[in-house]
């Protein structure tokens, strides 16, 4: 049972009708009686007092400076601004409201008095007797109180303190208190300190057991220091790893934009448990001192102009695997990089520097790269537009070896180092023909200077290479609206068609320096997604070989009206590479040889209702009719109770890797108010074996929400199956945990 929403009411109706509430104005104070604002309410009656100045009112309500009174009966001496107020009293004050059966209330000190009150501003509510307080300065001084995140009569969770100080909406102290759940006292503390709202001390706990670690305990203290400074402390057991610890520092510096650090350290029991679990042999050993270091940091501090920093430093290869699981599943090689980004009407310049500081990834240093972007802008009043990208830096080629997981076959040996310089001029005329055609002629040149290679694998010697490239682009869009068009199967009002062909030409004679003879810090890597033929988009500089290619595209869309608002029902694009002179040199890095025509590439997007999205990619190779890749999605998610994604995943063996063939689900759905259920299955069909199984079970308990989460993991190496189990609970005021975050990181409630 809610305690104030009838107060609530009946202060939004006097706020926003003060002319139809008005009774009276004396000295300031507006006082209406209730049967005026609430039909039904107790008639109100007033007497005064010329000699002392006091009026005594009945079934009223006052306003004066912020405040508003409500009671059955109040005196109020005009000139001081004491008022006695009985029966039914409620005061509000800078959005706390104080509730009680007597309260003495000073309007103009906002000085309250009362022998017993509730009070409450979500997520916090308390109840108690003896208070006194400034709602001025709101501080608040109380005995024998209760204190609760729950906003009913009979809570489950609350603390009883023998006296008390609150300051709403910061910070609450209590002494002697005693915290109870469903009415059995748990444990005792002398002093009592929270933090109220957002800014909460609090300490996070998740007990598991997991196949590598055996039973742990996660545990997380939460500091708020101030409002643009919060420390994070970790203290982990693992049964068979040891102890972990580590802080984490989150703060808001105003202008000079938001940062982050975490460190983390464990001495590992049995750091060789990674290898031979997880069917690495080939590593070399994994220390058993192990740490990571994080910093991240994003700034603007001035108008067109970002900032940003990033430091990924760990002490081995499978740290991020063994103990941060969600972090390595969004990106397992982090690297390290400081950028800077100044932007002007036309041109921008950037700075760029990533070092390298861990030696088991293969990565490219730029110390630093130095790009002047010069945007398409038009030159003077001529129909021709200019548009550039200049850079300069020193870069050296890493590569890691075979003895680690993300390295290469090359070993450091290969290790190289140069200085380049790159400049890049295009010149466009664009044109409209038949107010419809769209056209795009382009011509443009390209200097690099490239310095002698150093290094175990260097053996170029300094050159300089020139590109030409010229070619054009052709589009159109046409639409046709049916605006009678209905389905409700399909929930269509109206339909709107668009189609957008267009085609694309480029030809890049064979520069004068094949790339297999220049170092090559930015090449060609596989990609799933089909990538740019024209420059500046394809910024593989050090790639660049002869192309003479047609690229045509076909974009359909199909729009209808979904709850008053614009929504896409398919949007489908199509591209196709035709090319004339395929380049099928030995001098050419691309990671295979051209064909006449490229993979036939369909992005597709389909939502037959507003709540089912199907979501479509496609490689086809025409040339020897297979499929190369391929990549479906579906989601329903119809309402809060229940929600379905499935997955599909395929590769062709010796189209960029072995091949992987996968087919994944997960499922949600709520049982009731109380219980939910999540199951997330990834089956690897090209092994016949379920890889994954995550399921996690939810329990809302009023005050409280608990999660109890599974996992099981088939490496498919013969090891006994990875197994984690992990018990995680939250306070619904202040949640560690929201809703939908194991969706996106479903190793966050394993504690991985």
């Amino acid at each position: 049972m809610r305690r104030f929403p009838g107060f609530l009411s009946l202060l939004l109706f006097a706020a926003c009708c003060p002319l139809i509430s008005l009774a009276q104005e004396t000295n300031g104070y507006i006082v209406s009686a209730l049967n005026q604002i609430l039909p039904g309410a107790p008639a109100g009656t007033v007497e005064f007092d010329p000699a002392t100045q006091t009026e005594h009112w009945n079934n009223v309500l006052i306003q004066f400076g912020g405040a508003t009174l409500i009671a059955d009966d109040v005196t109020l001496n005009l000139r001081t601004g004491d008022a006695v107020a009985d029966g039914h009293v409620r005061v509000e004050q800078a959005g706390q409201i104080w509730v009680g059966d007597r309260i003495d209330y000073n309007f103009k000190m906002h000085l309250l008095n009362t022998p017993q009150f509730r009070t409450g501003t979500p997520p916090v509510f308390a109840r108690g007797t003896q208070l006194q307080g400034n709602t001025t300065n709101r501080t608040y001084v109380a005995r024998h109180v209760l204190v609760t995140t729950d906003d009913v009569s009979k809570p489950n969770f609350f603390i009883r303190a023998s006296r008390i100080f609150i300051v709403p909406g910061r910070y609450v102290q209590a002494w002697n208190a005693v915290l109870y759940v469903k009415g059995a006292p748990l444990f005792y503390y002398p002093f009592y300190r929270r933090n109220l709202g957002k800014h909460s001390n609090n300490l996070n706990l998740l007990p598991g057991d997991r196949g590598t670690y055996g039973p742990y305990l996660l545990s997380t203290y939460i500091w708020w220091l101030n409002d643009e400074t919060e420390a994070r402390i970790h203290v982990d057991y693992r049964e068979k790893r040891g102890v972990g610890a580590g802080p984490d520092l989150n703060m808001d510096l105003g202008r000079w934009g938001i940062a982050t650090m975490k460190y983390y350290y464990l001495h590992d029991k049995d750091s060789e448990e990674s290898v031979s679990t997880n069917a690495f042999e080939n590593l070399p050993g994994i220390p058993k001192d192990r740490q990571r270091f994080y910093f991240s940091w994003l700034s603007s501090p001035w108008t067109n102009f970002n900032a940003r920093a990033l430091v990924n430093y760990q002490s081995d290869q499978l740290l991020l695997h063994d103990f941060f699981g969600s972090d390595y599943g969004q990106n397992p090689q982090p690297n390290t990089l400081f950028e800077a980004d100044k932007y002007w009407n036309n041109w921008s310049l950037s700075v760029e520097n990533t070092p390298r500081i861990n030696d088991f990834f293969d990565q490219v240093e730029r110390l630093p790269d130095v790009k002047l972007t010069g945007f398409r802008q038009q030159i003077f009043n001529t129909p021709l537009y200019y548009e550039s990208e200049s850079s300069a830096g020193y870069y050296r080629k890493y590569y890691a070896g075979s003895d680690t997981i993300f390295g290469s076959t090359n070993g450091p040996y290969a290790n190289y180092s140069a200085g380049r310089a790159d400049t890049f001029h295009q010149l466009l005329l664009p044109h409209t023909f038949f107010g419809w055609l769209n056209v795009d002629a382009r011509a443009g040149g390209r200097a690099t200077w490239y310095s002698s290679e150093s290094g175990p694998g260097g053996t170029n010697a300094q050159t300089v290479r020139g590109v030409f490239n010229t070619g054009g682009d052709a589009s159109f869009k046409a639409s046709q609206l049916w605006r009678g068009a209905t389905n409700t199967l399909l929930d269509i009002d109206g339909l709107r068609h668009i189609i957008e062909p267009s085609i694309s030409y480029v030809y890049v004679p064979r520069p004068n320096v094949a790339p297999p003879q220049l170092p090559q810090f930015d090449s060609q890597l596989p990609s799933l997604l089909v990538l740019p033929v024209e420059f500046p988009d394809y910024n593989n500089i050090d790639s660049i070989d002869s192309e003479n290619v047609f690229r045509f595209g076909l974009r359909n869309t199909l729009q209808t009206m979904r709850n008053g608002q614009l929504d896409d029902l398919l949007n489908w694009n199509v591209m196709l590479d035709w090319n004339l002179t395929p380049n099928q040199s030995t001098n050419s890095v691309l990671t295979m040889p051209q064909k006449t025509f490229d993979d036939l590439y369909s992005d597709l997007t389909f939502k037959p209702r507003p709540w089912i999205t199907f979501n479509s990619q496609i490689r086809y190779d025409i040339n020897d009719t297979t499929l190369n890749m391929a990549l479906h999605e579906l989601t329903l998610t119809p309402n809060e109770r229940w929600s379905l994604g499935l997955g599909y995943w395929y590769l062709r063996g010796g189209f960029l890797d072995n091949g992987s063939h996968y087919i994944t689900g997960t499922v949600y759905y709520k049982l009731d108010d109380n219980w939910g259920f999540r199951a997330t299955e990834d089956f690897n069909a090209q092994t016949g074996q379920l890889q994954q199984q995550v399921y996690s079970l939810y329990r809302d308990m009023r005050n409280w929400t608990v999660a109890v989460s599974f996992r099981l993991a088939d490496n498919g190496n013969g090891q006994p199956l990875d197994y984690g189990f992990g018990f995680s609970f939250s306070l619904k005021a202040n949640p560690t945990y929201h809703v939908g975050d194991d969706s996106v990181r479903p190793y966050d409630l394993l504690g991985q």
